[in-house]
């Protein structure tokens, strides 16, 4: 570089030099980010760095697409934990700004705004990310008028709270921590009802009328408070609890439906699983797609149809869902309920209210063929003389020897059930029946 040297453009020279050091600073070192700062996908952009470069704001590859980009704050090593839009996608032309009225908007190639922090006009000044990895907006005076933590995507991390009212979203599940304390897993798609597959709740203490905060504490317990408690209500220990070590944890709403702890060592790029909210995988909703069943090989969920009646609707998810090869209405001739022994189609809140009758199997079954809505029926053997009618337009089904219960699946005359199980040859992801 050559020297600045004495004249009428000393001045600018050094202006322009001064704003290029302190713009390096701005993204490199964790200091604010002006108002005009930008991040695009590209792959010499800067990231934006907390002050001891704990987290990251960048874009990194969608995991549903490789040619699109997602704004995400990650730990070090690039575990995310946040993303603006809750995952909104751009492509290679996209980029996140703070523009100059000091919104932070997550731009598509086209121009168009995918996303904002709605925050125009309100006097925001700069951002900046924290070493607790919150990203906030602050006005001249350094207050917080916008941040990260109070609009969660689908992860929690230490120093976070998460009270009633929030929510963490990831494809069609929800989880939410209500009023009286409970942790609520909801199951949502266009379409159809939503869903509660997991309810629980840990203290009866806690009442409607203060916020309840789900926090994940820097030994590894989840905890609940309402502010009234002398100690928080423990909802689980972490495997690892009590372990010390450079690690972040965290909790998360996995695309699986199930809300687990987790801990990742500093620069490993990986989290392990530590505690999960549900845990028997098969038990989550809608996990399998529509008329998919749920079953297990060995330790590991897999997922099929209910008879050679249906295939995937695509070979390569099985988690897609099933369809039938031939629609009910459109059967050359009757139609006809096929036996699924040790299956259930899970029935949870709401639907349990308007499908759950007391009648023996025999009548189930006939109960079931006999009304046009119903596609399947589950007669439970475990002694509750319960029958569930499913006439919902999703049905989500669960297959295991230890299932004390025989299902039912409408389809046209003849039923093909699948090949009984083999013990040497265990079923894949890739073939449309549970077994074969």
């Amino acid at each position: 570089m050559r020297p600045l040297r004495g004249g009428p453009g000393a001045g600018a020279d050094l202006a322009v030099l001064c704003c290029c050091f302190l713009l390096l600073s701005f993204l490199s070192h964790g200091a604010d980010m002006p108002l005009g700062s930008s991040l695009s996908p590209a792959a010499n952009s800067t990231s934006w760095s907390s002050p001891n470069s704990t987290f990251s704001l960048a874009f990194v590859p969608s995991p549903t697409s490789r040619s699109l980009f997602v704004a995400a704050v990650t730990y070090a090593g690039g575990v995310p934990v946040w993303s603006a839009g809750a995952g909104a996608a751009v492509d290679s032309r996209g980029s996140l700004r703070l523009s100059s009225s000091g919104d932070l908007q997550l731009v598509k190639g086209s121009g168009a705004v995918l996303w904002s922090s709605g925050t125009a006009g309100q006097g925001v000044a700069a951002a900046a990310l924290q070493e607790s990895g919150n990203l906030v907006l602050t006005n001249s005076r350094g207050r917080v008028l916008w941040q990260s933590f109070d609009h969660p995507t689908d992860t929690v991390v230490m120093s976070q709270s998460f009270t009633s009212g929030m929510n963490l979203t990831s494809g069609p599940y929800v989880f939410a921590v209500d009023r009286s304390g409970n942790l609520t897993l909801n199951w949502a798609s266009a379409g159809a009802a939503p869903v509660t597959y997991f309810n629980k709740g840990y203290n009866n203490s806690f009442t409607a009328k203060k916020t309840v905060t789900l926090t994940m504490q820097t030994n590894g317990i989840v905890s609940l408070n309402d502010g009234s408690l002398v100690n928080p209500v423990v909802v689980a220990y972490s495997s690892n609890y009590a372990e010390s070590g450079d690690m972040l944890r965290f909790l998360r709403l996995d695309s699986d439906g199930n809300f687990r702890a987790y801990s990742a060592a500093r620069g490993s790029g990986t989290a392990t699983e530590q505690w999960s909210a549900v845990a028997d995988q098969c038990q989550v909703f809608g996990y399998c797609g529509n008329m998919g069943v749920c079953s297990y090989n060995r330790t590991s969920p897999v997922c099929g149809c209910p008879s050679r009646n249906f295939e995937l609707i695509d070979a390569s998810n099985p988690r897609s869902g099933c369809k039938r090869k031939t629609e009910l209405q459109n059967c050359p001739g009757n139609s006809t309920m096929l036996q699924l022994d040790n299956t259930q189609f899970l029935t949870y809140p709401p639907e349990i209210a308007i499908e759950q009758f007391y009648v023996g199997i025999t009548a189930c079954r006939l109960n079931c063929l006999a009304a046009r809505s119903c596609v399947g029926a589950t007669a439970l053997s475990d002694g509750s003389g319960l029958c569930w009618l499913k006439v919902s337009n999703f049905v989500s089904a669960y297959q295991s020897a230890s299932l004390p219960s025989t299902s039912f699946v409408k389809v046209c005359f003849p039923g093909v059930p699948n090949p009984p199980v083999s013990t040497t040859n265990a079923w894949s992801p890739g073939t449309s029946g549970l077994h074969g």
